[in-house]
């Protein structure tokens, strides 16, 4: 599992002209998943997520109740070494990442976050305003 971590003053989703997910003040989680990904991985992310320390101060999102938005991107697994057009043979299918990025969602709620997401297999339109800006990535 890969995850980019964003602090950001707000940040939504849009699928077809809706918000479907928005927050402030939090953290935007562009979250892959790859084949070898299990329930536990997602939970282990989801700690880590909302225990780093990135926020002003060295605090977490679990240190000041920060939201999460979590958007699925299958594209943090893309492979262009070998030319322009990425291979995304790294990325798990939509039928194995789906559950497992509902799953990390899940274990962020679990540890008391407000979590907005955006929607699987849908074109969405993310934008952010970015803090800082401070951006980590993580790999599991």
């Amino acid at each position: 599992m890969r995850a980019v971590v964003q602090t950001v003053s707000r940040a939504s989703v849009t699928v077809a002209e809706e918000i479907v997910g928005e927050i402030k003040d939090g953290l935007l989680v562009l979250l892959g998943v790859t084949h070898d990904d299990t329930f536990a991985t997602a939970q282990t992310m989801a700690r880590k997520v909302y225990e780093l320390r990135i926020l002003d101060d060295e605090k977490s999102a679990s240190d000041i109740g920060a939201p999460v938005l979590v958007v699925s991107q299958f594209t943090l697994y893309g492979d262009a070494r070998k030319g322009r057009r990425p291979t995304w043979q790294a990325a798990a299918p939509a039928e194995v990442a789906e559950p497992l990025v509902t799953a990390f969602a899940d274990a962020l709620r679990a540890r008391g976050a407000s979590v907005q997401t955006g929607k699987f297999r849908a074109h969405m339109l993310v934008e952010s305003v970015n803090v800082g800006p401070r951006t980590v990535l993580l790999d599991l």
